[in-house]
C-alpha cells in the first residue's frame, strides 16, 4: 500500500514570522548550559553527574526592549517590563496553520542560538500528546536535514517509567518531554510529586525544576485548570525558565509575541474556506415546537430566546425567535392553540448548565441550549444530514480523487450507543447512524453520477469498510462514554487512537478504504487531518466555542499522495453540514471568534498603526507614541468613536470627497492609513447619518382652486352593506378545497453559502438550495381542526363541517395536519373575501360626514432625504414622502408632466371602510385634459403591477371596494389602478 509521506515547507512566512518573534525576544543571550548536582547525598542508584539545565543571562530591562520591538514589528499591543520570575510569551495561530510545526521547530532554533536544551510540553489531552508526539516522529528527518543533523530526544511522560526523567536532566542534549496537564495538576497524589527509586531517590518534579526548563504550553486556556488556576500551579512548580503559550483560543494574552487569527489565515490562504449547508425542515409545524436558542448573559435578565412556530398575521406559520421569561405562557407567545398550556418555567443562567424548563399538559422537559421540543424525530433528522453529508463527500470525490487527493469526512455524535452497542455476549452491534449511513450510502453510490467512483467493488462490503468510530474504550476494546482522564490518566481514551493519531499518514492514501469517521469528545480537540472535507455535526451546536472546536478539526490546507500541500480554495473548502441556516451558523461562529480572538470587527485599536513605515523613508516604523497621536486625530475628527469602531460612512465620505485630512507628519502615509482603515471597515453596517426632515404643506397649492374642487369632490365618507347567498358560499368552498394545492409532506432542504472572513466581519455568498427531501414526522397528534377554521375563518363549525366532508379531502388532514389546515383556511378565506367584495354595496353618508381639508396642515409628517423624501412644486407638501421604488418614479413623473395641476400624497387619516378593513388609497390628482378645456379628479393606486392575479387577495378586493366607493359618491371622480403615470386615464 502506498501510504503519502508528508512534506514540510521551511519557508512558510507566517511560520517564519512565529519562529523569528520568540527568538528575538532572547537577542543577546550568551550561549551556554546551566549545570546542577542532584542534592541529595543519599543517592546511590546511578554515579552522580552533573545534570545540564537552561540559564538566562539578559537582564530584564533588555528582555522588556527585545520584547518591545517584535510587538511593534507585529503590530502587537506593547507590554510593560516583563518579569522574568514568570515570563510568559504568548504565540497565537489560528487553527490548520501549523502550530505544532511552529513551537517544534522554535525548540531546535532556540537550541541553534542560545544553547537551550531542556524543554517540556504541556499539553490538555491525550489527543493533542499523541498528535504531538506523531509530529515529532514524521517531521524528524525534516528538522535534521534543516539542522545539520542536531540529535533531539523526545517521549511521553508515563508515571511507570519515571527514569525517562532521570535522563531528561542529566541528557546534555536536547530533551524535549511531553506531559498532559492531568499528570501534574494534583501535587496530592501525583507520582511525579512522589520520591522514587527510578529517579535516585529524587522526586521527578525536583529534577524538572533544577533543569530550569522551558515550558511550552499548547492550549493553555485548557491547561491553566480554569478559575482554580491548579494547572497554573503546576507549571510554576517545575519553575521554568520561561513559558511559551500557543493557541488560537487565548483566554489570558500576557506578553503576546505574534498573532495570526482567523482573519489573517482566512485572508492569506492559510487555512481551508468555509461553507455551510444548513438544513431547515418545512411544512412541519403540526406539534408544539420550541427551540432553546440562548440565555441572557445581562445581570438580573432571567430571559431566554426560543425558536418557536408563530401563526403569521396574513395567515400560515413561520418560524421565529422569541425572547421569553418565566410563566410566559406559549400559546399565548405564538398565537397557536397546539401549544395547549405548555409554559416557561425555571431559566438556568450558571455557566455550563444553562436550561429552560417547559411544563404544562403533561410535559416536563429541561432543554440545553441548542436543543429542541416537538421536532421531527432525531433519527429522522439525523438520516438526511448523514445523507447530505455522504452527497457531499461523493461530489469532492469525484472532483478530487482524480488530483490524488484523498477525502474524508467527520461525523460528530452525541454518545456511543448511537453507532455501535454491544449484545449479551459483548459482541459489537450496529447502531442507528451506522445502518442509517450505510444505507445512505449505498444508495448514493448507486446514483449515475458517481459511477466513475465505483471501480468495481462490491458496495456491501465496501459500506461497512468506509466508515468507523473512534471513542474511548476500555481495556477490552468495548467503546464507551467517558471523558478524557478518566481512568488511568485517560488511558481510556488514549486507546482511542492507534489508527487514527499513530497512524495518520495512512488515512491519506486513496488504498485505505476508511473515508467517513464517527466521534464525539475523543476527537473534540487535538486532532485533525488535512484531508477532512465534511464536518456533520449530528448533536447540536450550542455552547460557547462549538463551531470553532468543530470546523478546527478540517480547517488545514488538503495534502495529496505525493505529501504535498496543495493550495488555493478550489480544492480547499470545508463543508459544514449543520441544523442551522447558513447566516445564523456565521453569525454564531462571528461571535464565537470575536469572543476567542478577542477581535472586535470594524474597530482599530491604538496601537495598530504603531508599524507603519515612518514618512522619512528610513524603514523604521513610526512607533507606539505616533501611532496613539494618529489614533486620537481619528477619534476628534469622528472616524472612530470612543471604542475605535470605525464609521464607515463618514470614512467613505471623507476620502471620496478628498476631505481626508492628517496631521502633517502623517500626510504622506494618508493612503496606507486610510487602506487600513477601508479594510476593517469593510462589510460594516453603515448607520443611516441623514437629519430627520419635517415636511411643511405648500400654501399656494393648498389654497388653490384646484385643489380646493379636488378635495370637495373626494372628502365625503360612504357606508356599506353586504349581501351574499351562505349556501352559495359553502359550494364555492367546497369547489375550491377540491381544486387546492396538495397538501406537501414535511421536508428538509440544504441552502449552502461560503462563510467569507474579513476585519470588517463574517459574510455569507454564493448561495444555493438542494432540492427538497421528504421527512418522516412520525406520529402526529391531530388538532381540532373545526375549532381552528372557526377562529381563522370567521365562519360556524357547522358550515366548516359540511365544507371539509364535502370536499372529499379529509385524508390530507391525516397526513400533515396543520398544512392541511393552512390550505383550508386560504381557500375558506379567499371564497369568504370575494362574496364579500362582490355583495358591497355603497352608500353616501350625510353632508356632515367628511373628512376636513384643515386636517393636512395638522399633521405632522417626518421624512429622510435620499431614503423616503423627494422634492415637489405640485404638491400640497413641498416633499413627498414615498413608500416603494414605483411611487418614487410616480412623484417624477408628476413633477415634468405640464398637464398635472396639483396633486396630493392621501394621508393616511383619509381612509375608505371596506368589508376587508380600512382602505387607504395613494394619490388624488388634477389633471387637464388634452384639449384643455376641462379638469379631470382622479384618485390613484399606484401598484407595482396592473394584473390582480398578481396582487395580494386582500390588496384587490380593497382596490375593488374602493371602485365602488367613488362610484357612490357620484362626483365624477375617476378610480383607477396604475403602475406609471404613462397609464393613468387622460380623459373620461
Amino acid at each position: 500500500m502506498k501510504t503519502p509521506k508528508l512534506h514540510f515547507s521551511a519557508e512558510l512566512p507566517h511560520q517564519q514570522k512565529a519562529i523569528e518573534a520568540v527568538c528575538d525576544v532572547f537577542h543577546g543571550q550568551e550561549t551556554g548550559h546551566g549545570l546542577f548536582t542532584v542534592s541529595d547525598p543519599a543517592a546511590d542508584l546511578f554515579t552522580p553527574a552533573a545534570g545540564v539545565g537552561n540559564r538566562l543571562t539578559l537582564f530584564p530591562d533588555q528582555v522588556g526592549e527585545n520584547l518591545r520591538a517584535v510587538q511593534l514589528r507585529n503590530g502587537l499591543a506593547p507590554s510593560r517590563n516583563p518579569d522574568l520570575d514568570d515570563l510568559n510569551v504568548t504565540i497565537e495561530m489560528e487553527t490548520g496553520t501549523g502550530k505544532t510545526y511552529v513551537y517544534l521547530r522554535t525548540i531546535y532554533e532556540l537550541n541553534r542560538r542560545y544553547g537551550f536544551t531542556k524543554f517540556v510540553i504541556v499539553v490538555p489531552s491525550i489527543a493533542i500528546k499523541e498528535g504531538v508526539h506523531k509530529s515529532l516522529q514524521i517531521m524528524e528527518e525534516h528538522f535534521k536535514a534543516l539542522y545539520d543533523g542536531t540529535p533531539l530526544h523526545y517521549f511521553t511522560y508515563d508515571s511507570s517509567q519515571l527514569g525517562q526523567v532521570r535522563n531528561f536532566a542529566y541528557s546534555s542534549g536536547i530533551e524535549v518531554m511531553i506531559v498532559t496537564a492531568a499528570a501534574i495538576n494534583k501535587q496530592a497524589t501525583a507520582r511525579i510529586y512522589q520520591d522514587s527509586e527510578q529517579t535516585g531517590g529524587e522526586a521527578p518534579i525536583d529534577l524538572i525544576r533544577q533543569t530550569r526548563p522551558i515550558l511550552i504550553v499548547d492550549e493553555p486556556q485548557s491547561v491553566d485548570g480554569g478559575p482554580q488556576g491548579r494547572g497554573k500551579q503546576a507549571l510554576g512548580a517545575m519553575h521554568p525558565l520561561f513559558t511559551l503559550r500557543y493557541s488560537a483560543t487565548h483566554v489570558d494574552k500576557y506578553d503576546m509575541v505574534y498573532k495570526l487569527d482567523a482573519v489573517d489565515a482566512y485572508q492569506e490562504g492559510l487555512v481551508k474556506q468555509i461553507e455551510v449547508a444548513g438544513g431547515s425542515v418545512e411544512n412541519a409545524h403540526s406539534r408544539p415546537y420550541v427551540r432553546l436558542e440562548a440565555i441572557s448573559k445581562k445581570r438580573n435578565d432571567f430571559s431566554a430566546r426560543v425558536e418557536v412556530d408563530e401563526a403569521a398575521p396574513g395567515g400560515g406559520i413561520r418560524r421565529v425567535v422569541k425572547t421569553v421569561q418565566h410563566g410566559d405562557l406559549l400559546e399565548q407567545v405564538t398565537r397557536r392553540g397546539i401549544y395547549g398550556s405548555l409554559q416557561v418555567g425555571e431559566i438556568s443562567k450558571a455557566k455550563g448548565s444553562e436550561f429552560l424548563q417547559l411544563f404544562g399538559g403533561g410535559v416536563d422537559k429541561y432543554l440545553q441550549i441548542g436543543e429542541a421540543y416537538g421536532d421531527i424525530p432525531q433519527l429522522e433528522k439525523a438520516r438526511h444530514l448523514i445523507r447530505k453529508t455522504v452527497r457531499e463527500h461523493l461530489d469532492k470525490e469525484l472532483k478530487l480523487r482524480p488530483k490524488g487527493i484523498k477525502v474524508l469526512s467527520l461525523f460528530f455524535i452525541e454518545r456511543v450507543d448511537r453507532y455501535r452497542t454491544y449484545g449479551s455476549n459483548g459482541e459489537p452491534v450496529k447502531g442507528d447512524y451506522a445502518r442509517i449511513f450505510e444505507k445512505e450510502y449505498r444508495e448514493l453510490k448507486n446514483h449515475p453520477k458517481y459511477a466513475t467512483l465505483l471501480s468495481e467493488v462490491d458496495l456491501d462490503s465496501e459500506a461497512q469498510d468506509v466508515h468507523n468510530g473512534y471513542f474511548a474504550q476500555d481495556k477490552k476494546g468495548t467503546w464507551k462514554d467517558v471523558s478524557e482522564g478518566a481512568g488511568q490518566d485517560g488511558a481510556d481514551a488514549e486507546r482511542a487512537y492507534d489508527l487514527i493519531m499513530k497512524e495518520k499518514e495512512k488515512l491519506l492514501s486513496l488504498e485505505t478504504p476508511l473515508k467517513f469517521i464517527f466521534s464525539h469528545s475523543a476527537l473534540r480537540e487535538g486532532w485533525d487531518n488535512p484531508n477532512v472535507f465534511q464536518i456533520c455535526s449530528l448533536r447540536e451546536m450550542g455552547t460557547e466555542r462549538q463551531r470553532r472546536q468543530t470546523i478546527g478539526r478540517g480547517l488545514r490546507l488538503a495534502v495529496n499522495q505525493d505529501g504535498e500541500r496543495v493550495q488555493g480554495f478550489d480544492v480547499n473548502t470545508l463543508t459544514v453540514v449543520a441544523t442551522e441556516s447558513y447566516e445564523q451558523f456565521a453569525t454564531e461562529l462571528q461571535t464565537e471568534i470575536e469572543s476567542d480572538s478577542k477581535i472586535t470587527f470594524g474597530r482599530v485599536e491604538s496601537h495598530q498603526f504603531a508599524n507603519l513605515p515612518s514618512a522619512d523613508g528610513s524603514g523604521e516604523p513610526i512607533g507606539f507614541e505616533a501611532s496613539q497621536r494618529l489614533y486620537k486625530h481619528l477619534r476628534v475628527e469622528g472616524y472612530l468613536d470612543a471604542n475605535g469602531q470605525i464609521d464607515g460612512e463618514r470614512l467613505t465620505q471623507a476620502i471620496e470627497g478628498e476631505a481626508f485630512e492628517l496631521p502633517a507628519e502623517f500626510e504622506p502615509l494618508a493612503a496606507r492609513i486610510a487602506a487600513v482603515l477601508e479594510k476593517r471597515a469593510k462589510g460594516m453596517k453603515i448607520n443611516d447619518r441623514d437629519q430627520r426632515h419635517t415636511v411643511k404643506v405648500r400654501k399656494q397649492v393648498f389654497e388653490s382652486d384646484e385643489f380646493r374642487e379636488l378635495w370637495e369632490r373626494i372628502k365625503h365618507q360612504t357606508t356599506y352593506r353586504v349581501d351574499f347567498d351562505v349556501d352559495k358560499l359553502i359550494k364555492d368552498c367546497v369547489s375550491g378545497l377540491r381544486e387546492a394545492r396538495q397538501v406537501p409532506p414535511a421536508r428538509m432542504r440544504f441552502s449552502k453559502a461560503k462563510v467569507v472572513i474579513g476585519e470588517g466581519g463574517l459574510e455569507t455568498t454564493d448561495e444555493s438550495t438542494s432540492s427538497p427531501e421528504t421527512v418522516d414526522q412520525g406520529e402526529i397528534p391531530l388538532p381540532d381542526i373545526l375549532s381552528e377554521l372557526a377562529d381563522r375563518t370567521q365562519l360556524t363549525r357547522r358550515s366548516i363541517q359540511r365544507i371539509l366532508v364535502d370536499s372529499g379531502r379529509l385524508d390530507s388532514f391525516h397526513k400533515n395536519p396543520q398544512e392541511f389546515i393552512d390550505v383550508a383556511a386560504e381557500v375558506i378565506t379567499t371564497r369568504k373575501r370575494e362574496a364579500l367584495v362582490n355583495g358591497v354595496k355603497y352608500v353616501k353618508l350625510g353632508d356632515s360626514a367628511f373628512y376636513a381639508q384643515e386636517l393636512f396642515a395638522e399633521e405632522e409628517l417626518h421624512g429622510y432625504f435620499g431614503k423616503n423624501l423627494i422634492d415637489a412644486k405640485r404638491s400640497v407638501y413641498e416633499e413627498v414622502r414615498y413608500d416603494s421604488e414605483t411611487e418614487r418614479k410616480f412623484v417624477e413623473d408628476l413633477e415634468k408632466a405640464d398637464d398635472v395641476k396639483v396633486y396630493a400624497k392621501l394621508p393616511s387619516w383619509f381612509k375608505i371602510s371596506t368589508p376587508l378593513g380600512s382602505y387607504n388609497p395613494d394619490w388624488a390628482i388634477v389633471r387637464e385634459t388634452p384639449d384643455g378645456q376641462q379638469h379631470l379628479y382622479l384618485v390613484i393606486e399606484t401598484k407595482s403591477t396592473l394584473q390582480e392575479g398578481l396582487l395580494r387577495p386582500e390588496e384587490a378586493g380593497k382596490i375593488r371596494c374602493g371602485h365602488e366607493h367613488f362610484k357612490a359618491l357620484k362626483t365624477g371622480v375617476i378610480f383607477a389602478q396604475s403602475d406609471s403615470w404613462h397609464s393613468v386615464p387622460s380623459s373620461t
